[in-house]
């Protein structure tokens, strides 16, 4: 039997009929590329109705169970909702304010000058400011000369403005008497001043003598007038300086600043006494204010918060504490202890 050989006398090699990686097509004898397997489409859809099977499933064995986790679950967003709410609030006041206003109109002044207003100008007459027909008084400040005093506060901040280049005068005092219409206190106090020519300072503090015109007491007077502050320079007081009655020093300068805060080292008061016919009754009415205060430091409660309602006539709206986003947590606190957050100046 004769034995033939195929191909060369060498070892014989493994014969390679189709090409690797890919598919011989017999009918054209040329080669196709090999299909790559499709991958698996994400299908969202199917994996929600997938996890609502579930949930049913779930939810027909241990349906209590289920309730109170779908509930917790809820609470838990709605409370994560509201956090970033607030957060992007605040911050939107922020951005207002910092970048909306941009240019302060008297960034350069550092100190605050406040005059505490106590009535609301009525006359239409020059030269009556020391009357009291010309003002509109309650029956307890229907007193010989208690307009003189009104005058005293007025001329007494324009004086210390003028001693100081660097402070911004407030006039500090809302629409407090129906009756006397809609005018506020700190408008009053600043056309008196005009009236009287700014007491020969004219020049020198006019231009930087504004209002507040929303607070209804003393220490809304004070916290009002810190947040104008910054609305107007852009930055909080490096001192303040209070102008009222000297029988009301201990309630502007310890009860008041403290509930702010604000250093005693850089708290000032100036104090003009009341008029001799008024001053008794003067300091047993403020003996009974001051008690209310030393219980209800921010003035939020009982009969305190009841009276800045009646001081509130014509229901204005507060614009503060837009204008100082960076103590609005002191304007939404109340309570007997002392505010506990970060503050600008402490």
């Amino acid at each position: 039997m004769n034995n033939y050989s195929f191909g060369s006398s060498a070892s014989p090699k493994s014969f390679k009929a189709y090409t690797r990686g890919s598919d011989f097509d017999l009918e054209s004898g040329t080669n196709r590329r090999a299909r790559k397997p499709k991958k698996s489409p994400f299908h969202p859809i199917k994996m929600l109705k997938s996890f609502v099977t579930r949930l049913q499933y779930y939810y027909k064995l241990h349906p209590l169970l289920v309730f109170v986790i779908s509930l917790s679950l809820g609470v838990t967003i709605i409370i994560m909702l509201s956090l970033y709410e607030s957060h992007f609030r605040m911050m939107g006041n922020y951005r207002k304010v910092d970048v909306d206003w941009g240019d302060y109109p008297f960034p350069k002044l550092q100190n605050l000058v406040m005059v505490a207003g106590h009535s609301v100008y009525t006359s239409s007459s020059c030269g009556k400011a020391d009357k009291e027909d010309s003002w509109f008084l309650e029956s307890y400040q229907k007193n010989p000369g208690q307009a003189l005093t009104f005058v005293r506060h007025i001329e007494e901040g324009v004086e210390i403005a003028a001693k100081d280049d660097a402070a911004l005068l407030l006039f500090s005092g809302g629409e407090t008497r129906k009756d006397a219409g809609p005018r506020s206190e700190a408008q009053s106090y600043w056309s008196v001043a005009e009236l009287r020519g700014w007491f020969g300072k004219e020049e020198n503090v006019r231009w930087r003598a504004l209002t507040e015109e929303h607070a209804r007491d003393s220490f809304e007077n004070l916290l009002f007038s810190v947040c104008r502050f910054r609305e107007l320079t852009g930055t909080y007081p490096q001192n303040i300086t209070v102008v009222s009655y000297d029988f009301k020093e201990e309630r502007f300068a310890h009860l008041h600043r403290s509930a702010i805060g604000f250093p005693e080292s850089r708290f000032f008061y100036s104090g003009t006494p009341a008029s001799l016919s008024s001053k008794e009754a003067a300091l047993k009415g403020e003996a009974l204010v001051r008690a209310q205060f030393e219980g209800d430091p921010y003035g939020c409660q009982g009969s305190l918060f009841r009276k800045r309602l009646k001081r509130d006539p014509f229901h204005r709206s507060i614009p503060y504490p837009n204008g100082c986003p960076e103590i609005e947590g002191l304007f939404r606190y109340c309570g007997a202890a002392p505010y506990q957050g970060t503050l600008p100046w402490a």
